[in-house]
């Protein structure tokens, strides 16, 4: 088990070090980066002044390891559209609201998933099974950030029970939570009701039944364990992207996180604060998909050994 942990380990260092090559140059192909930084009117002498204030004017590879140095001391330079904040302010101060909405909107989505597609699957082809398919399918194919307005329509203007946007307490979470992880409800229970199918036709449940263990021991702790790998690589997914921000969604409950905030620095060209995100966005993914893979591991001991060995 340790040692796959660390093979996992190194393997998401290395895709850290990938991602920072890839941020490192993809800004100086795209162009001067002392053009987002300066206007349009800036003359030679505020060129020179910026370009060895930021490092330009090194050798490529010395840019390079300052880059790596500030990223790790969480330093990505000064905002230009917010003057007097630094990026990583900015994003310390987004952040917070993306973790928010995020962990609502999945722990809604697997208390309300991972039961039904358990029970639709073992009520396979009864009306419990219909209903959930029924479900699973509108979920599918609402489109977030229509679901969010209708929900604002019914449970804001109409009955007035809920905010309307903003952040503030719990209240203010609830709508954009619900819209945001509805349609990943359809996705885990689809895939939670296909993968039980798959494991209660499977030997070794049909032996455990024979043995006189209790059904709902069968089904929650036996199937349901073997069964919860493909769902759980859903989950890894849908939680890197929940967290990273959902702009059409923070748009419509004007929810100040980190989608709102790559969208207003990518209009205003703004260098720093750019940077920093797509840095952080990559160190979220990559850490999430570590964390999935060693419940790979735990919950299967065959992914643990194979991926030892790989």
């Amino acid at each position: 088990m340790q040692r796959y942990i660390v093979i996992r380990l190194f393997h998401a260092v290395l895709a850290l070090i990938g991602v920072s090559i890839v941020v490192f140059t993809l800004v100086r192909v795209a162009g001067s980066p002392l053009d987002a930084l300066l206007p349009f009117n800036a003359t030679e002498e505020d060129r020179a002044r910026v370009e060895v204030l930021w490092g330009f004017d090194r050798p490529l590879h010395e840019q390079y390891l300052r880059f790596v140095w500030n990223a790790l001391r969480l330093d990505f330079g000064d905002s230009i559209k917010f003057q007097g904040q630094t990026a990583m302010d900015l994003i310390g101060q987004a952040l917070p609201a993306s973790l928010q909405l995020a962990g609502f909107a999945l722990l809604f989505s697997v208390l309300m998933a991972v039961p039904v597609g358990v029970v639709s699957a073992v009520k396979k082809g009864t009306l419990i099974d219909m209903v959930g398919k029924t479900v699973a399918l509108l979920g599918q194919s609402l489109p977030p950030f229509w679901l969010g307005i209708v929900l604002i329509w019914i449970f804001s203007v109409n009955l007035g029970w809920l905010p309307v946007s903003g952040r503030g307490g719990f209240t203010h979470v609830i709508l954009p939570g619900v819209a945001l992880g509805w349609f990943s409800v359809a996705a885990f229970m689809r895939l939670t009701r296909s993968a039980m199918l798959n494991v209660l036709d499977s030997e070794y449940v049909k032996f455990a039944r024979i043995k006189g263990t209790p059904e709902w021991k069968v089904v929650w702790k036996h199937a349901l364990k073997n069964a919860a790998i493909p769902p759980l690589t859903l989950f890894g997914i849908v939680a890197g992207i929940m967290v990273t921000g959902v702009v059409t969604l923070e748009t419509v409950f004007a929810w100040p996180g980190i989608g709102q905030l790559a969208l207003t620095a990518v209009l205003a060209r703004d260098y720093a604060v750019v940077q920093g995100l797509v840095l952080l966005i990559s160190a979220i993914f990559i850490t999430i998909n570590l964390v999935v893979d060693v419940l790979y591991a735990y919950l299967d001991p065959r992914v643990r050994y194979d991926g030892a060995r790989g």
